[in-house]
C-alpha cells in the first residue's frame, strides 16, 4: 500500500517547511538516554521533551522507530504490558523523545501496574520540560475506558497531549472517517487536549511525517532557529 493510502484526506493541514523540517529533524542522531523505573533517575530536565503514551499493543514502539527511521530504536515486544521503563531518547541534541510504558494490560500483575502508574504521573505532573504528550490509539478500536481514564489524568494534571491514531491502514475510508470524527468529539469535551489529531500508519508511513512536524512545533523548534538545518527556499 503506498503512503497515503487514499487517506491524505485525514492528515493535518501543515505547510510544506514544517514537514520539511520535522523530517530533517527526525533524521538527526538519536541516542538512547535511559530507562527509569524511579523520579530520581530522570535526565537532566535541560530540553524540551515530547511524550509517547498509550494502551499496550496499540503500536507506540513501531511508531517511535517510525519517526526516527531507525527499526530499533524503541525495543518492540509481542508481548503487551513488557516494556516498564520510562525510555528517553534524546534528538539531536535539541530535544528528549520519552517512550512510556503502556498502560492498560490486565495481565500484568496489579502491583507492578500500580507502580509504574505511579512513576508514570509523577513525571507527568513533576516535568517541567514536558511539552505534550502523543497520546497514541488504535484506530480499529478508538477510545476505550483506560484511553479516557489517560485522558482525565492529563486534564487533571494541565499537560497538554494530543491524539494520535495508529494502525489507520487496517481500516477503510468510512471507517477512519467515522472514528476521526467521534475521537474528535470525545477529545473536544477534554481541557487538555489537542483539537487536532493525527493519522498514523507504522507500516505504510501515512502520518509519519506529519506527526514529526507537530512534535517538533510542540517542542518549540522553529526552521529558522535551528542551527544546521537550511530552508528549501534559502
Amino acid at each position: 500500500m503506498a503512503p497515503g493510502g487514499g487517506y491524505e484526506q485525514f492528515l493535518p493541514e501543515i505547510g510544506a517547511e514544517r514537514l520539511a523540517f520535522g523530517r530533517w529533524l527526525f533524521a538527526q542522531e538519536c541516542t538512547f538516554l535511559r530507562g527509569v523505573v524511579k523520579m530520581d533517575g530522570l535526565p537532566a530536565a535541560d530540553k524540551p521533551e515530547i511524550a509517547f503514551a498509550g494502551r499496550s499493543n496499540v503500536g507506540k514502539s513501531s511508531l517511535v522507530n517510525a519517526l526516527t527511521g531507525r527499526r530499533t530504536l524503541a525495543r518492540v515486544s509481542n508481548t503487551p504490558g513488557r516494556t516498564r521503563e520510562l525510555n528517553f531518547f534524546e534528538l539531536a541534541g535539541l530535544a528528549n523523545l520519552a517512550d512510556l510504558p503502556g498502560y492498560g494490560y490486565a495481565r500484568t500483575e496489579r502491583k507492578l501496574v500500580d507502580q509504574w502508574t505511579k512513576v508514570i504521573f509523577q513525571y507527568l505532573r513533576g516535568r517541567a520540560t514536558l511539552k505534550r504528550v502523543m497520546l497514541l490509539v488504535d484506530a480499529r478500536h478508538g477510545l476505550k475506558p483506560f484511553d479516557t481514564q489517560a485522558m482525565e489524568a492529563l486534564d487533571e494534571a494541565a499537560v497538554s497531549y494530543q491524539i494520535v491514531l495508529t494502525k489507520v491502514d487496517k481500516l477503510k475510508t468510512a471507517e477512519l472517517a467515522a472514528v476521526m470524527a467521534k475521537t474528535a468529539e470525545k477529545a473536544a469535551k477534554h481541557p487538555a487536549a489537542h483539537p487536532v489529531i493525527c493519522p498514523t500508519s507504522s507500516e505504510t508511513g501515512l502520518g509519519i511525517d506529519h506527526l514529526r512536524a507537530l512534535a517538533a512545533e510542540a517542542a518549540g523548534l522553529e526552521p529558522g532557529a535551528v542551527a544546521g538545518y537550511k530552508p528549501a527556499n534559502s
